[in-house]
């Protein structure tokens, strides 16, 4: 299925949010998830199926000074 991935038109092959960032190896304890501009609680990725089209958006910390 087609959807895009922090701005990127990917095909994935993961039914729901959870099986996506196992498929794109994103630590899942470390995010934070977004799907269409909502954001997704980490308990609640894997009752979110995805659909084509879909936006994902995935944001890791990063530290600045």
């Amino acid at each position: 299925m087609k959807i895009v991935v922090n701005g990127e038109a990917r095909n994935v092959r993961a039914p729901d949010l959870a099986a996506l960032l196992a498929e794109l190896e994103f630590p899942p304890e470390l995010v934070a998830t977004a799907v269409n501009e909502t954001f997704v609680r980490a308990k609640e990725r894997a009752a979110r199926t995805l659909t084509e089209g879909d936006r994902v958006e995935i944001l890791t910390p990063r530290q600045g000074g």
